[in-house]
């Protein structure tokens, strides 16, 4: 008998995380939401509990490095590994700007967050992630991040100027393209993944729902061997 297989998503306590998680759990993977507060991961466990789906909270900051070091602990000692892990959390702040305004304030937690914050949780589970047979790591990127697009004036994303978004998921999808050679021959797979315009608290717009947001993410959480890519819902999107 196949041993079940365990997911971390974080910040899936809200938006296109939540509906990963729900999505991960209706596929039959023991879901382990990532919330930085217990209290709003206590409320998406028990949203998910309503539909009759099982799964469990774990406090996961990813400004606080012993949170992301104690949810790892915690993971090996109740799981001993985890076969999926999706970084999801990230932010966005409202003082980021185009380079000559953005609030350097801003930028540097945005960094920290959506780059730093990733790659710190991204090591501490690397561990566990090697005990699966195997090992799945989709990182929420954006076609933001895309330095192609960024530079195409025909481009719909060509006047969103956001330095420190923009460049935190630029520096995810490095992450992707490193960390997908290091691991290549291991089992562990390594993509980027941008979902799609979903409306979202983070956003407050968009022409997707979370739910349909959610879908290419899990796709790739669950299945392929393609390693290394940068996708969105139309198509592989240039680096």
């Amino acid at each position: 008998m196949q041993k079940e297989r365990i997911a971390l998503v974080t910040g899936a306590n809200k938006g296109i995380g939540l509906e990963i998680a729900r999505q991960l759990a209706e596929a039959g993977i023991h879901v382990i939401i990532g919330a930085r507060e217990n209290q709003r991961g206590r409320a998406a466990v028990e949203d998910l509990a309503s539909q009759k789906l099982i799964a469990q909270s774990i406090r996961l900051d990813l400004d606080d490095l012993a949170s992301v070091e104690a949810a790892a602990a915690t993971i090996r000692s109740e799981h001993g590994k985890l076969d999926i892990l999706v970084n999801n959390a990230g932010i966005f702040d409202f003082a980021d700007a185009p380079p000559s305004s953005a609030s350097i304030q801003a930028v540097r937690r945005v960094m920290d967050i959506n780059f730093i914050g990733a790659l710190a949780v991204t090591q501490a589970m690397l561990p566990l992630l090697r005990e699966a047979p195997a090992g799945r790591i989709v990182n929420l990127a954006s076609s933001l991040g895309s330095l192609t697009l960024n530079a195409d004036p025909s481009s719909t994303y060509y006047s969103q100027r956001f330095i420190g978004y923009n460049a935190s998921k630029a520096a995810l999808n490095m992450l992707t393209i490193q960390l997908s050679e290091e691991l290549r021959g291991t089992g562990i797979v390594v993509n980027s993944v941008s979902p799609g315009f979903v409306k979202t608290d983070l956003t407050g717009y968009g022409n997707m729902t979370p739910e349909e947001g959610a879908r290419l993410p899990v796709h790739y959480a669950l299945a392929g061997e393609q390693t290394g890519s940068f996708v969105e819902p139309n198509g592989p999107t240039p680096w």
